[in-house]
């Protein structure tokens, strides 16, 4: 098996190409769906992941060990000039494994960001986001903690959250331990991990705890009881299709479990007022791309602070391709940014 640089070296020489010729070796023009243009790079990918089976034929084993190959292709180089601590946090049914991210230039005054990865609540793990949590420690000139919480089936909903919600206690209770000030945490988290980040901060709302700092919301799932329009028009993307989504669920719901509850879709919740600030950030290729503006226009009708940004060329799961798409790496540096600049008390 070819080694994880290898396939880096392999997949950027590949799509070092230029566009028109990336776009022949497709077998196809530009890409034009709901008024944007696909990034070339990624309509190749697209292209190449076709010819597998689908996510939807595998079982999660398979599923995760895919999810593993392709972030090992497409993922960057870590941030150089951040320090990595592996260690164990604890979780709502005991320890669970995590990842501590500390930049060089750190400030004392950042608080300490929990984060959580993608996956649907059914694959992915500490890895899959590896890279971009050195851009945003680097970045953001603060510490970032990624937990590699609970996955379903076998631990189904509410397994995730619980261990994201106790995650972020103990990081208040521990902040100091990364240079943050103490109990002065944010949280953030991409598609999966977004909705988790949104609902334990609705959680921490109902049960009177403080609010993080900030919630960083990455092509985030809010809303998994609708049928919005960009579940049809972008329902075919890759790498996240809405035949996808139905099979993340299939494997994350309890029987009798209700969609619309705001525990599972955070979007249904009716009051939003008193949540933390949010950067909330999008992919135009993405059938979660009208869940995440949404989510963005309800907190700011409830008064909340929000930087709402959408990459109209880039597609789901945008922050793991830095290494092979230029525009996904300058889209996440620039996400990154705006967390800094929510930091520093500059949001909107």
């Amino acid at each position: 098996m070819a080694s994880a640089a290898a396939q880096r070296a392999v997949a950027n020489l590949i799509l070092s190409l230029p566009a028109p010729l990336l776009r022949l070796m497709c077998g196809g023009g530009v890409v034009h769906v709901g008024g944007r243009t696909l990034d070339p790079r990624l309509q190749f990918l697209a292209a190449q992941a076709r010819k597998q089976p689908a996510m939807t034929q595998a079982t999660p084993e398979q599923a995760r060990a895919g999810m593993t190959g392709l972030i090992r292709a497409v993922a960057g180089k870590p941030e150089p000039g951040v320090a990595c601590e592996d260690l164990y946090v604890q979780g709502a049914a005991g320890d669970i494994p995590a990842r501590a991210y500390r930049p060089a230039n750190q400030d004392p005054d950042a608080p300490l960001m929990v984060w959580a990865h993608m996956g649907g609540g059914v694959i992915g793990d500490i890895e899959t986001t590896h890279v971009f949590c050195t851009v945003l420690a680097k970045v953001t000139r603060g510490p970032v903690l990624s937990i590699d919480y609970r996955l379903a089936p076998e631990h189904r909903f509410p397994a995730g959250i619980d261990d994201t919600l106790a995650a972020y206690r103990w990081a208040r209770e521990h902040a100091a331990r990364f240079g943050a000030p103490a109990g002065k945490v944010a949280m953030g988290g991409d598609s999966m991990g977004g909705n988790f980040t949104a609902i334990v901060c609705q959680e921490l709302k109902r049960v009177g705890e403080p609010q993080p700092v900030l919630q960083l919301l990455v092509y985030p799932c809010t809303d998994v009881a609708s049928q919005t329009p960009s579940m049809t028009t972008y329902g075919e993307a890759f790498p996240l299709t809405s035949a996808t989504m139905d099979w993340f669920m299939g494997h994350y719901l309890n029987p009798g479990d209700d969609p619309a509850h705001p525990k599972l879709s955070p979007l249904k919740e009716k009051d939003l007022s008193g949540l933390a600030p949010a950067v909330i950030a999008t992919a135009g290729f993405d059938p979660l791309v009208d869940q995440g503006e949404a989510y963005a226009k309800a907190l700011k009708a409830a008064g909340v602070p929000v930087a709402y940004r959408c990459y109209d060329s880039l597609a789901h799961a945008f922050v793991a391709f830095t290494g092979a798409v230029p525009a996904a790496d300058a889209a996440s540096r620039e996400v990154a940014r705006l967390v800094r600049e929510a930091y520093e008390g500059r949001i909107g």
